[in-house]
């Protein structure tokens, strides 16, 4: 058995993972386990539980929390790890090959010993950062862990992704550094060594003025949302740019000599303590984990420039004469998954910061392994990070990926709160009882489809061939997350022509929409877990609708005046329409999207296929 702690918490026999469920004894046993082999006093086992207001029965409480936590080893079979109760507090012992937080710092420590040599220590840091599997203890619900332990694991994978980077720059593997770096940069805006990284690569892989759009592009960030200038490092960097040196071989000494300080050698903090750093990224990225916290920046954001206006002005018009003054305004970003609801929410934060003083906040409503959060559990993380109100001044909060209206309901309450949702689902028992605006996006227009093109491969190359470019975005079916896929693609394989590209692309659209490196971000998997949502009856119709013919929509009827095959009935039709997976609908037919259907056509043979083994 082996405990995983890189993730939600879990166990694992094989390849069986059981994702523990939160309670208390989940939260005693990741206290453990993050300080395994070494003693942790009851006092912080207390307050991870309890948090820092601890019942007066604390002490007695955390001994039934021990005898629970030891049932539950029983009931899922641990075996040869114990908890030990030890002068002061308890104990857990483990190693590498039973708790892959140990199994993690351990290849790190690999890695620095082979540090002469750049690619196994490539190879072993790559191994090393497979261990995390997603948001870090999602399914732990203490304050304590989240505040204390969380920012210093995520420095430990921090250094971990730099140095793959600074090894991939060291080797001249520039393409490959930059899907990562893309990503990175992205999602952690504010992290100065990952943009010398990307505008590096950038600048060496022939994209200088790409290169020069990013220091610019970071400069006005640093500017605009922290008030300091970039460090002299990236000041430096812009300056050989523009005398155009070459950038190669310092930054192959720098990785192949330099290893990385390594986090996971030094001795972990002592229980309780708290220290500031900087949050990283692993590669591959893993969800946000959920919280509320301050709005991303998405930059280079392209397309909606229609839908992003009308949500900014809508956010920052005055109240109506006779409006409803004890609600909050509410704008309803819904469609289908993979289509940009989440980056067009952010984008029109951004564009309205000025008018919401009191703060931006973006809280995800759904955890790490799918399950929606309560209103109860975010109203108490949005109070918290707001603070009180002050008079005259307004706040926004992005809901992010919401299941249902139940989950949004007790939060719209406060008059001086703005609020963007975004849902697959259409939530229209929402808008019907309390108002609101909805914006229901659907695939990107062909000009939106190539201007991302253009803002993600740079210029010159896609207009070498904008022929080819235009049947990349074809094949894409202009489907924003397929788009994205593609160009990070093509982005680690500069010299792949856009021609060449589009056979490429066209022998097997589904396959090659796949980040190799990373599978679960791929337009298959954007599918399944859709499909993982819905309700049995729901997704089994999907399924027969995609591998079936338009007649299962209602399109056809044969010529003898009998339908082909027996429709799918209209309530199951106008739920997946809700869900955002089948298009339009009355008064016209109901569509699907070619890049679903392929995969539903290609689930349906996969299960047939096992079907007929059995």
């Amino acid at each position: 058995m082996r405990f995983q702690l890189l993730g939600p918490l879990a166990l694992a026999d094989g390849p069986d993972v059981v994702v523990l469920q939160p309670s208390k004894p989940v939260i005693l046993l990741a206290a453990l386990l993050l300080h395994a082999n070494s003693t942790v006093s009851a006092d912080y086992l207390q307050r991870a539980v309890w948090g820092e207001d601890q019942p007066a029965t604390a002490k007695a409480a955390l001994q039934t929390c021990v005898l629970r936590l030891r049932r539950l080893f029983t009931k899922h079979g641990v075996t040869g790890t114990s908890i030990e109760a030890v002068p002061g507090g308890y104990r857990i012992t483990a190693g590498p090959p039973t708790l892959d937080l140990l199994g993690f710092r351990d290849q790190v420590r690999r890695a620095t010993a082979l540090a002469g040599d750049p690619e196994a220590e490539l190879y072993t840091l790559k191994d090393a950062l497979s261990l995390w599997q997603g948001s870090l203890l999602a399914n732990v619900r203490s304050d304590v862990l989240h505040r204390d332990e969380v920012p210093r694991l995520s420095e430990e994978r921090l250094r971990a992704v730099e140095r793959v980077c600074d090894l991939l720059l060291g080797l001249g593997r520039c393409g490959e550094a930059l899907v990562d770096l893309w990503t990175a940069t992205r999602v952690y805006p504010g992290h100065e060594r990952f943009h010398e990284q990307l505008i590096e690569a950038l600048y060496r892989t022939g994209r200088q003025s790409q290169a020069l759009a990013e220091y610019r592009r970071v400069k006005g960030f640093l500017l605009d949302e922290l008030g300091v200038d970039p460090s002299p490092s990236l000041r430096q960097l812009e300056l050989s740019i523009l005398r155009g040196e070459d950038l190669g071989a310092g930054g192959a000494v720098r990785a192949a000599v330099e290893p990385a300080p390594a986090a996971a050698s030094a001795p972990a903090p002592a229980p309780g303590a708290t220290s500031r750093v900087i949050q990283g990224a692993a590669v591959p990225l893993p969800a946000a984990a959920p919280g509320a916290g301050p709005v991303p920046a998405v930059p280079h954001f392209t397309g909606r420039e229609a839908e992003a206006a009308a949500m900014a002005a809508r956010l920052t018009a005055p109240p109506s004469p006779g409006a409803d003054g004890g609600r909050p305004l509410t704008v309803l970003v819904s469609g289908a998954p993979g289509i940009g609801k989440s980056a067009l929410a952010q984008h029109v934060a951004h564009l309205v910061r000025d008018s919401f003083p009191a703060g931006r906040l973006l809280v995800r409503m759904t955890r790490a392994d799918g399950r929606p959060r309560t209103a109860d559990e975010v109203a108490a993380e949005v109070g918290a990070a707001l603070g009180p109100a002050r008079a005259g001044e307004r706040a926004l909060l992005v809901l992010d990926d919401v299941v249902d209206a139940d989950q949004v309901r007790p939060l719209l309450t406060p008059p001086d709160l703005a609020v963007v949702v975004t849902s697959r689902m259409g939530l229209g028992g929402l808008i019907a009882t309390h108002g609101g605006w909805v914006h229901r996006l659907t695939a990107f227009t062909e000009a939106e489809s190539y201007a991302l093109l253009l803002a993600a491969l740079g210029t010159e190359r896609v207009a070498a061939e904008p022929r080819a470019a235009r049947q990349l975005t074809a094949l894409c079916g202009h489907f924003p997350a397929a788009l994205r896929i593609l160009t990070a693609r093509l982005l680690t394989r500069p010299g792949l022509r856009l021609g060449d590209a589009v056979d490429w692309l066209g022998d097997d659209p589904l396959a090659r929409l796949t980040l190799t490196d990373s599978p679960d971000h791929s337009v298959s998997g954007l599918f399944d877990r859709a499909l993982d949502r819905l309700d049995p009856r729901l997704s089994e119709a999907l399924l027969r609708i995609g591998a079936g013919p338009p007649e299962l929509l209602g399109e056809a009827i044969r010529t003898d005046g009998k339908q082909n095959h027996p429709p799918v009935p209209e309530d199951v039709l106008e739920q997946l329409a809700d869900a955002g997976l089948l298009e339009d609908g009355p008064p016209g037919p109901y569509r699907i999207h070619d890049l679903l259907r392929a995969h539903l056509r290609r689930t349906v043979r996969i299960r047939n296929r096992r079907t007929e083994k059995v």
